[in-house]
């Protein structure tokens, strides 16, 4: 199955409005106790989430997992730092990318695949305001050609 495909449990919407998006990884992650029941009862929140090389490893910083209703003490911290599992070379190469100014990793997605909870990585380069707004323009005018031809259908 190709990367990104499978059932999408949280999607980061604002990553595509204030980022170009360069570069997908998909990685596994690291998860304890009654995570992944909450993961997949769609209880993952991506907003104002980054991912960070450390000593040769991937970390996921700030996304909100709530805990689960039914895990009592089981249950875990929601905003822990969270291992991202990466080969090798790809953690090699993202070190080599975010060195440079500009780069910032950011999940872009959460989804389940062959079982496992998954996150879509972006190697992303911060977008000015001048870009933000262009790309609104451009969605604004799609919006109206898409209109204008339903209604010409229509008649």
């Amino acid at each position: 199955m190709p990367k990104g495909i499978g059932k999408t449990v949280a999607q980061n919407k604002k990553a595509y409005h204030d980022y170009f998006i360069e570069e997908t990884f998909e990685t596994g992650i690291v998860l304890q106790g009654t995570e992944i029941k909450s993961i997949r009862a769609g209880k993952v929140n991506l907003k104002d989430s980054y991912a960070r090389v450390q000593n040769g490893e991937v970390f996921l910083y700030s996304m909100h997992v709530s805990p689960y209703e039914q895990g009592n003490r089981y249950n875990h911290d929601p905003l822990r730092p969270r291992k991202l599992l990466l080969h090798r070379r790809e953690i090699s190469k993202l070190i080599g990318e975010t060195k440079e100014t500009g780069y910032a990793l950011v999940p872009l997605k959460v989804y389940l695949k062959n079982g496992y909870a998954k996150v879509l990585l972006g190697l992303a380069k911060g977008k000015k305001k001048y870009d933000k707004r262009e790309d609104l323009k451009k969605k604004e005018a799609s919006r109206e050609i898409e209109r204008a031809f339903r209604e010409r259908q229509k008649m």
